[in-house]
């Protein structure tokens, strides 16, 4: 299943999905009444990383609005293509590694404490989750603190990846950074980017890429079916600030559903999985989850 960059999916008209399909939106209560019955697998997306200060993709403001993610096909084929996402990157990544877990991901943290939740599916790359105290979210896409190198697979942290960037480009710190992306970079004009020196494996000299799924990649097969297993476990699935645009999410939506699992969703704006959906909750995260937390505590 490879991801793809989509901005929109189909409306109403076309598809019979919109923001007005399937059940009504719930209130609170119906949703904390879903977790008693038993612990519930959650689905999280860029949604609830934007009150750390990381956008989403598409939201009202959401940054596909504006540019286009790196796709892996690029990456691989174009040196001038790893040059920019490098560049980028390498500025981007001090606003993900400076990014601090918000009341959404530890209202998550202690949902799980308290067993109502039984383990994260997360969309995001930026390991809030983790530093919020989830145990072992399973990360979908990948992680933005890893590097890998595509010739001999070896890892790496991006910590050290940072310091040897650093040394071969140490002018381009100073450089004045936009709008940070939620793939990890920020936008930069085309003179910047050409002055960047990007660095090979320090173990086999081969191509390095971070440890995420980018569009047009696969996410990797024991990862979808780590995915499924929770899904199958828990009583129910609930979606947490993602649209469910790309198939890699919105697939445990419909399993659980085809499965007769219930399906609650907090998010602010339509998804693509609403039809689905046995509680449809349109919502701001953090207090939201905050209440609920306390609620079931």
């Amino acid at each position: 299943m490879r991801v793809r960059p989509l901005l929109d999916w189909p409306d109403s008209a076309a598809s019979g999905q919109g923001a007005d399909a399937g059940p009504a939106a719930a209130a609170l209560d119906e949703v904390a009444r879903l977790l008693e019955q038993g612990p519930v697998a959650v689905l999280s997306g860029a949604g609830l990383s934007t009150d750390s200060g990381i956008p989403d993709y598409r939201g009202v403001t959401g940054t596909l609005r504006r540019h286009t993610p790196m796709t892996y096909q690029e990456f691989v084929s174009s040196e001038l293509g790893r040059r920019r996402y490098w560049a980028r990157s390498h500025l981007g990544w001090r606003t993900i590694t400076g990014a601090r877990p918000n009341s959404g991901h530890a209202a998550v943290a202690a949902l799980g404490a308290s067993g109502h939740v039984a383990g994260v599916i997360t969309q995001n790359v930026d390991g809030l989750h983790t530093a919020a105290g989830t145990r072992d979210p399973i990360e979908l896409h990948g992680s933005l603190a890893r590097v890998i190198c595509l010739d001999c697979h070896s890892l790496s942290t991006r910590e050290a990846l940072d310091l040897r960037l650093r040394r071969a480009n140490p002018d381009f710190q100073d450089l004045a950074a936009s709008r940070i992306n939620p793939d990890g970079d920020v936008e930069l004009d085309d003179d910047a980017v050409a002055g960047f020196d990007f660095v090979p494996c320090d173990v086999c000299g081969g191509m390095l890429k971070p440890d995420v799924v980018f569009f047009g990649e696969n996410v990797p097969k024991p990862k979808v079916a780590r995915c499924y297993a929770l899904v199958d476990d828990a009583h129910a699935v609930l979606v947490l600030g993602s649209s469910l645009t790309v198939m890699s999410g919105l697939r445990f939506v419909r399993y659980a559903a085809k499965a007769a699992k219930p399906v609650a969703i907090i998010n602010q704006g339509p998804t693509r999985g609403d039809a689905h959906a046995a509680v449809r909750l349109e919502a701001p995260l953090g207090p939201t989850l905050t209440a609920l937390a306390a609620r079931l505590a």
